[in-house]
């Protein structure tokens, strides 16, 4: 049996020796925190976990999901608050899909000085700068589409020095196509009406009243679309 392989790593400045296996998230619960904050969903879909960390010997400061990145050796650590964007405020039957919502919205995305840093900074592998040029041009739809998987977990904003809040601007963009530009979806609406009707009160309730451990099994059996 091969022996198992440790990585030195420093959380909050100090030092931990933990598998090299783990995701930061897991190295973090190794070493003996309680994350009760910071760690959502545990799988890349929340955006909660965002880090900021530097490599002994490197000057470079690099970001990421905890959740997805694996520790390395001499990995100095840190968790970031929700990074604290531009969040505007706005009733969606009062908007026009168009680029001058944009403009009257989100101006910042002018200034864009094409870097490209928010994109390298995507753990979701988003062409960041893509959808914000497509929002630029009031291209919504393809804005809507290019950020479509995008957590919001706010790494893009962080870095970058036009103050853009990117993924605003990408969640105003899919708002904005599925109330006005894509076409209704009829199996939604007959969804829709058979909540209203009290079609799945039953099913609703028969979920309610399982324990956690049903709950989880439910979860981890349930079926994926692909």
């Amino acid at each position: 049996m091969s022996q198992k392989q440790m990585a030195d790593i420093y959380i909050l400045g100090k030092k931990y020796t933990v598998p090299d296996s783990l995701t930061i998230m897991d190295s973090m619960e190794y070493a003996g925190y309680k994350l009760k904050r910071g760690c959502g969903c545990r799988s890349g879909f929340c955006g909660a976990c965002a880090t900021i960390y530097r490599i002994k010997g490197e000057k470079e400061l690099k970001v990421s999901l905890a959740c997805q990145t694996k520790v390395e050796d001499g990995m100095y650590l840190t968790q970031i608050p929700f990074f604290p964007g531009d969040k505007k405020t706005y009733d969606m039957d009062k908007l026009e899909p168009t680029a001058d919502t944009m403009t009257e919205l989100y101006p910042e995305i002018y200034s864009c000085i094409g870097c490209n840093s928010c994109t390298k900074g995507c753990p979701q592998d988003l062409n960041v700068m893509r959808y914000i040029g497509y929002a630029q041009r009031g291209e919504l739809e393809k804005c809507a589409h290019e950020s479509f998987d995008c957590v919001m977990c706010g790494i893009c904003a962080s870095r970058c020095p036009a103050n853009i809040t990117h993924y605003q601007v990408g969640l105003l963009a899919r708002r904005l196509t599925g109330k006005y530009i894509a076409a209704e979806t009829e199996h939604l609406k007959e969804k829709v009406q058979e909540i209203q009707e009290g079609k799945h009160d039953s099913s609703l309730e028969e979920l309610m009243n399982k324990n956690t451990n049903e709950l989880k099994e439910l979860y981890n059996t349930r079926d994926i679309e692909k």
